[in-house]
């Protein structure tokens, strides 16, 4: 049984993006009419409640993401207005002059700390990273590149240097063999190529989204629109293994576990390619190659695994688990099927390839302990996926909105399954 609610137009236009924060009593969502909402739950009813609504950025919104609590009460916000804005919480009293973007702080208490323009492109996603490396914020544009900053002053907000700039499509690779081996081949057909759409007008936005979430279920495939691609990033939340980051960039289907460190430029320790079988060639080196972009990728909580799980979610409708196993911990693996060339490196595999949502995949989102993920389609349901006995994925249920609306409570996951 899980509790299910439903916020009533919660925007004017199509949401685009909502993120619990530490706690999970508060909500952040935001829209393509400009605006971000805070609600927060009643936990003695299960509603939420609006408590903050004002316009965040002049063009769509795309992502949101909070800090961990120990830096305050802190979130960031992505637009196609190509900014990357932080926002902190505070009273009132102490902010008592107009609030420059947005609401006044007589009718808002989040405040506009800091404005992000590097971006050459409209950005697509936005991340706080572990508190275990300070307070550092990934984000990922429509240019492909992949942005880290890092707070320097801490207390105001107001000053954040760009540590690392890199284009993931040309990130160098740690070692040649950097492509994923996976043991399943998605087989895809490419249609034809449309023109680019490279500006941030909010009517083009909203046209461009909208012809990406309605694709018929023939599922058209491999285009080079910007509404065709998938930007993405999720951070590895696991302290040992240092800063590394996936990323997905573009229509390639492709998602790089970047490397960050202070001696050395990033570098890609691994591609993960679902399209590539072995003796296959780079997604660089294979243009006539037909690809989905992915457009949501999800670093699972490790705990206490000795491998990491990885979970994309692409414009294929396809919902793809990986097995990444860290280059200390590959002792065990079948070197007749690795290759000698393989051995101390990154190596990945899928565990589990699943085509129910039909429709593109939106979201992927694991639970705090990795060991369930949801996912969410153009199919208007959330589906959720477990591993069972001998470590075999299978569908644990699904959520549709016309069930959420005819029960505000309860739902019975058992008979959910079945469509």
């Amino acid at each position: 049984m899980i509790q299910s609610g439903l916020i009533q137009n919660a925007h004017n236009d199509l949401v685009t993006d909502a993120a619990y924060d530490f706690y999970g009593l508060r909500l952040a969502t935001c829209s393509l009419d400009q605006r971000i909402k805070i609600w927060r739950i009643d936990e003695s009813n299960g509603t939420w409640n609006a408590e903050d609504d004002w316009k965040a950025h002049d063009a769509a919104v795309s992502k949101v993401h909070w800090a961990h609590p120990e830096f305050g009460s802190i979130f960031a916000s992505s637009s196609f207005d190509r900014t990357v804005k932080v926002w902190e919480e505070t009273s009132v009293e102490a902010d008592a002059q107009p609030n420059g973007n947005g609401a006044s702080a007589a009718s808002a208490r989040w405040i506009e700390r800091a404005v992000l323009v590097d971006a050459k492109g409209t950005v697509r996603a936005v991340e706080f990273g572990p508190r275990h490396f300070g307070l550092k914020l990934a984000s990922i544009s429509s240019d492909n590149h992949l942005r880290i900053y890092e707070c320097v002053e801490q207390p105001s907000l107001t000053t954040w240097q760009l540590s690392e700039e890199v284009d993931v499509q040309v990130i160098p690779s740690s070692s040649p063999a950097a492509t994923s081996m996976s043991h399943t081949v998605a087989l895809a057909t490419p249609t034809q190529t449309h023109a680019s759409l490279d500006a941030t007008n909010p009517s083009l936005v909203a046209h461009a989204l909208q012809q990406s979430q309605n694709q018929p279920l023939s599922r058209p495939g491999m285009g080079s629109r910007e509404a065709d691609g998938g930007w993405c990033i999720s951070w590895c939340k696991d302290k040992y293994w240092g800063e590394l980051i996936a990323a997905g960039a573009g229509v390639s289907g492709v998602v790089k576990i970047i490397q960050l460190t202070a001696a050395r430029r990033p570098v890609a320790v691994l591609a993960l390619d679902p399209y590539a079988s072995e003796g296959t060639a780079p997604p660089a080196e294979s243009e006539s190659r037909a690809a989905y972009a992915v457009t949501s990728v999800s670093w699972a909580p490790s705990c206490g695994r000795s491998y990491h799980m990885i979970a994309t979610g692409g414009r294929d409708g396809r919902v793809r688990i990986w097995r990444v196993k860290p280059p200390a911990q590959d002792s065990d693996l079948d070197m007749s099927v690795l290759g000698e060339e393989e051995e101390g490196k990154w190596t990945a595999s899928i565990v589990a390839d699943f085509d129910d949502h039909k429709l593109a995949v939106g979201r992927v989102e694991w639970n705090i302990t990795g060991t369930v993920l949801s996912s969410a389609g153009n199919d208007g349901r959330v589906r959720l996926w477990k591993a069972t006995i001998g470590n075999v994925w299978r569908a644990a249920g699904h959520l549709s909105v016309e069930q959420a609306e005819e029960s505000q409570g309860d739902v019975d996951m058992e008979h959910a399954v079945a469509d």
